[in-house]
């Protein structure tokens, strides 16, 4: 049977685990909204960087448009040159300028094509993309208003389990406070079982008289402590 002191101490035990295990929670919370902020920023990014892109493809279109229509002015001021001198070689040359500059607005026809077909894709991505991130953003904005009451929760939690670890912790003597706090500080468990020699919290063997001591055959020892991590053990029978 366990003693009245060593009942408390794990009735404190039991609260002060608790309450640990609320802070561990309330304090992980600000890292979960960090990274869905970051996650969130992410696929702003992306969007954007999307947006970007096919804005790009349309201003590298109009620059096209402004060449095509500069070399066709070009093309029939030639024509209209060659329609009016007299020289044969005068002629031919204004030939090659009219052929040069067909060849050339061929060229840019061909590359506004392309962009063209690459303004179509790109609006098909951004479209299909804004809608993927859209609902992710969403999603992981509900996810930042959930854990903001869930941490209203535990913090509220926490301060009742604050109250009750200091209500368990005021019957107990300063002596034993300081055994237990000094076992604890290491981490829980402070107060372990002994099962088949060995102590609940570290799992080694203990002396015999730490065996002795949690079976309570001795007098002099108000509680045994593991002689390998100083936790407070005690006999489970």
């Amino acid at each position: 049977m366990l003693s009245p002191a060593l009942e408390k101490l794990l009735v404190l035990q039991d609260r002060d685990m608790r309450r640990l295990g609320l802070e561990s929670q309330l304090k992980a919370v600000p890292g979960e909204i960090a990274l869905e902020e970051r996650k969130i920023a992410s696929a702003k990014a992306a969007i954007e960087a999307a947006k970007n892109e096919l804005k790009e493809l349309e201003v590298k279109k109009k620059a096209l448009e402004t060449e095509i229509g500069s070399a066709e002015q070009k093309l029939g001021k030639y024509q209209t040159q060659q329609l009016s001198v007299k020289k044969n070689d005068e002629y031919q040359a204004l030939g090659h300028e009219i052929e040069t500059t067909r060849a050339q607005i061929g060229e840019l026809e061909g590359g506004e094509l392309e962009i063209m077909y690459a303004i179509d894709e790109a609006r098909r991505r951004f479209a299909t993309g804004e809608g993927e991130h859209k609902r992710d953003i969403a999603s992981r904005e509900a996810r930042i208003q959930s854990l903001k009451e869930r941490a209203t929760n535990l913090a509220v939690e926490l301060q009742a389990a604050r109250a009750e670890t200091a209500s368990a912790r005021a019957p107990l003597p300063e002596t034993t406070l300081h055994i237990y706090d000094r076992a604890g500080w290491k981490g829980m468990p402070a107060v372990a079982p002994l099962r088949g020699g060995k102590c609940g919290g570290c799992h080694l063997k203990v002396s015999s008289e730490v065996e002795s001591a949690a079976r309570g055959k001795d007098p002099n020892a108000e509680f045994a402590i593991c002689d390998q991590c100083g936790r407070i053990a005690y006999w489970e029978s």
